[in-house]
């Protein structure tokens, strides 16, 4: 197993003091190149083959990393938060370490080499705010990405988000991805994730999409839309579910009375249900079937 950081602070650097008109490529060549397999499977190109068409410059502001055109002297800070040696060492290590909790079970891993890297955020993407100015990214196997505005609370809590996506790296190994995804199936996957990642470092680095919810909130409010809507398919249905009805009127989807990540913190309690009432360890239940777990979940909508 190889675990290889593709460091972004020397890449920054060099867009940083780069002209305007070369910025886009050396971010598009340099630092998403290493990922064009992770791109590819969602179909973004490297480059569009019109000007300003959709790619990875696009699909990367899309997401809430910062535009390369934006990186200038105004990021030095944040760019020399991102340049510490021991920084990268203590990302490669959480990697590591979760990868190493499947490897020690005797879960033979059909992915040997994982590619990461740690991106800066925009600070005005409406998700990064939401998201107390950290996201992640581990859906392909084989890839991790991490992006943020460097501060304390981000950076003391980048390990565990890296766990978080290792849980699905690992995931997705095993359980084959399908477009036509439920929210069943995704609430499972992402509240393995969480359970995973406070499991390895403590229920208080749970990330804002947990710990925003209050559990009468959860019980009394969320699960009863959630439970109407566990058999919902497609992405563009699903968000409003998952991230909440803010979220889903950025992207014009459809509104179902949600708040903030209302679906990520049901996911999370209905996993940590589960381990409780079966026992098994989360190591184990990562590699389950979701139906599995919402089978043998159905008194966690009664609680």
């Amino acid at each position: 197993m190889k675990v290889i950081p593709i460091r972004s602070d020397g890449i920054y650097k060099k867009i940083m003091k780069a002209p305007s008109e070369k910025k886009n490529d050396i971010y598009r060549y340099e630092m998403m190149m290493p990922f064009e397999k992770k791109w590819a499977c969602y179909s973004v190109p490297m480059k569009a083959t019109t000007p300003n068409g959709y790619d990875v410059i696009m699909a990367s502001c899309m997401l809430g990393h910062i535009a390369p055109t934006k990186v200038d002297e105004s990021q030095r800070a944040n760019i020399e938060a991102l340049s510490s040696n021991e920084l990268w060492s203590d990302c490669k290590l959480s990697i590591e370490n979760s990868l190493n909790c499947f490897i020690d079970k005797g879960i033979q891993l059909p992915v040997k080499d994982y590619l990461f890297t740690i991106l800066l955020a925009n600070s005005e993407s409406p998700y990064i705010k939401m998201n107390e100015g950290y996201c992640g990214d581990g859906g392909i196997p084989g890839y991790i990405f991490s992006w943020l505005i460097p501060n304390e609370y981000t950076l003391t809590h980048l390990h565990v988000a890296l766990a978080h996506e290792v849980n699905h790296n690992v995931r997705f190994q095993f359980i084959k991805w399908k477009n036509d995804i439920t929210l069943g199936e995704m609430m499972v996957s992402e509240g393995l994730a969480e359970n995973f990642a406070t499991h390895l470092y403590g229920e208080d680095k749970a990330g804002p999409w947990v710990t925003k919810t209050d559990m009468q909130t959860l019980n009394e409010y969320i699960k009863p839309i959630i439970f109407d809507g566990l058999s919902v398919q497609g992405l563009e249905k699903l968000n409003a579910y998952l991230y909440g009805d803010e979220m889903a009127a950025l992207q014009n989807y459809p509104a179902v009375g949600l708040p903030y990540c209302a679906g990520y913190a049901c996911g999370y309690h209905l996993v940590k249900h589960y381990l409780k009432k079966t026992g098994k360890s989360i190591v184990e239940a990562t590699l389950l079937p979701a139906n599995e777990i919402l089978k043998a979940t159905e008194d966690f909508w009664n609680e």
